[in-house]
């Protein structure tokens, strides 16, 4: 597990009405939901314009991509210039290549797309998920095509970080330009690359005020925060304890 260091300030009353006032300002319909406090403070960080980067780490169950890709489609109410890019890894390792899959790109790439597209299932009242993804506001692409990539004015939600090498990190914090914010989810717990995951070192790397005051932020969710169910909540600790 990465290093917790202090958790950001819980929100106050004040900064709860502020965040669900630029709520109402939407483009994209979403649903009225409930929000934890932890969450509200998950989402402060993502709201402020001084944030760059932002690492969530947490075990299964604790809203990491729900809260950020919600972050995320209310970014893009209050300002429909940028695009958002959703990157994950396009099988159990992010090094195999995408060239034995049929078909074309986005075919290649859809299936890989399905815990976003619950999540949106979840957010956008009926109707608008297709609304989403027929005018791709939402572009999915593979870690390992970002080379050559460059980012401004885009939100990007890399999911299932735990399954990117260090390498592959490194990749796609380099593809940020202006205008940008980087959220990066991941479940130090559950890496399928057999020890190659580089997303604890690189939460750690960056767990340190120094990269704070340059926009870089980590945010850590325990099994406390589990809002799945109270059976993964008992599982994830035992296993913790193991």
């Amino acid at each position: 597990m990465p290093r917790r260091k202090k958790q950001p300030e819980i929100v106050n009353e004040a900064d709860i009405e502020k965040i669900r006032a630029s709520l109402t300002k939407t483009n994209i319909k979403l649903k009225k939901i409930s929000l934890t406090e932890k969450q509200l403070s998950l989402l402060k960080i993502i709201f402020d314009n001084d944030s760059k980067i932002i690492f969530i780490s947490g075990p299964a169950g604790t809203s990491k991509t729900y809260v950020a890709i919600y972050g995320a489609l209310q970014l893009y109410n209050m300002n429909n210039e940028r695009g958002i890019t959703y990157v994950r890894t396009i099988a159990e390792s992010g090094e195999k290549s995408l060239g034995a899959l049929p078909g074309e790109m986005a075919e290649k790439i859809n299936p890989y797309m399905m815990p976003m597209n619950e999540k949106l299932d979840e957010l956008l009242i009926p109707g608008q998920a297709s609304i989403v993804k027929d005018k791709e506001i939402i572009k999915g692409m593979p870690i390992n095509y970002l080379r050559g990539a460059s980012w401004r004015n885009e939100i990007v939600i890399a999911d299932e970080s735990q399954n990117f090498t260090f390498k592959e990190l490194t990749t796609l914090m380099t593809r940020l330009g202006e205008g940008s914010k980087l959220i990066i989810c991941g479940d130090p717990m559950q890496s399928d690359i057999n020890g190659k995951s580089g997303f604890a070192d690189m939460y750690s790397l960056f767990n340190d005020n120094e990269s704070k005051e340059q926009g870089i932020h980590t945010f850590y969710f325990g099994p406390e925060d589990i809002k799945r169910s109270e059976i993964l909540k008992y599982v994830i600790q035992k296993i913790q304890k193991k």
